[in-house]
């Protein structure tokens, strides 16, 4: 068996920069054990496999290289760059998942591609584990967390810039990974985003967490649009509205290669 394979950079119009995802069109799903061993083999932070259901609609699944991942904004948003590459007039495409629900993604303006998302705001009703702020080089003015993680809030971006943290601690806040944010300085937040329990140790940048993020900075910062940095070792640009009870979360993408698994 032969499987296209696609390679994207998203969240950034350069190759080398934004997060890496590998894109799987499949004719049927394949077994999970064998979707998981590619992952692995990708090594990226997720493999994204979609089987069309009719024209313009698919079920999407994602694997990073430890488990199945519950939502990918990045690979997401790399899929519909792959999909809208293949199909020229097709203007918007839905996507079936198993956990949260319906997804869409349309093209938008000066190449950018918007997604919808449901809306994940975070809350303060929980206790926070030692493990947690023992795992930061600088404990957070607040501490919030949705159902994906928890968000560490701080006063300025040097301060996540120059954050250190201890993985192993970080690890045992499973299944919960570790946003840490604040106001930006030529955006209006930045983050950054560790999943040692789920995926690896920083994710370069994450789409899905944005959902999370989106509705906390647009009611602390008093805006709907707002233009957000993930700033990793290789960064990203999210362009970022809260819209009711959804997220609209948009991005460029760039295509890295093209080739051919072999199974």
């Amino acid at each position: 068996m032969n499987l296209k394979m696609h390679q994207v950079d998203s969240f950034t119009r350069d190759l080398f920069k934004g997060n890496p995802a590998a894109i799987i069109v499949l004719e049927a799903w394949l077994e999970d054990s064998v979707m998981q061993a590619i992952a692995i083999e990708n090594n990226l932070s997720e493999t994204a496999f979609l089987v069309a259901s009719e024209p313009g609609q698919y079920f999407i699944r994602w694997f990073s290289p430890i488990c199945e991942i519950d939502f990918c904004g990045h690979a997401t948003l790399a899929a519909a760059h792959v999909l809208f590459g293949q199909q020229p007039a097709m203007q918007e495409l839905h996507f079936t998942t198993l956990q949260v629900g319906e997804l869409k993604a349309r093209r938008g303006d000066g190449g950018l591609i918007a997604m919808d998302f449901p809306s994940c705001p975070p809350h303060m009703e929980f206790e926070t584990p030692s493990a947690l702020l023992d795992g930061v080089s600088v404990k957070p003015n607040e501490v919030w967390r949705n159902q994906q993680a928890y968000f560490l809030v701080y006063e300025q971006q040097s301060q996540i810039e120059a954050l250190e943290v201890d993985l192993e601690l970080l690890e045992t806040l499973a299944p919960y990974d570790v946003v840490v944010t604040a106001p930006g300085e030529q955006f209006d937040f930045v983050s950054r985003y560790f999943w040692p329990a789920n995926g690896g140790a920083e994710d370069p940048v994450t789409g899905s967490i944005h959902a999370g993020l989106t509705p906390f900075w647009a009611k602390h910062l008093g805006k709907d649009q707002l233009l957000a940095y993930q700033a990793s070792q290789r960064g990203g640009i999210l362009h970022c509205q809260q819209v009711g009870e959804r997220v609209t979360i948009a991005g460029h993408a760039k295509t890295y290669f093209e080739g051919t698994v072999f199974l």
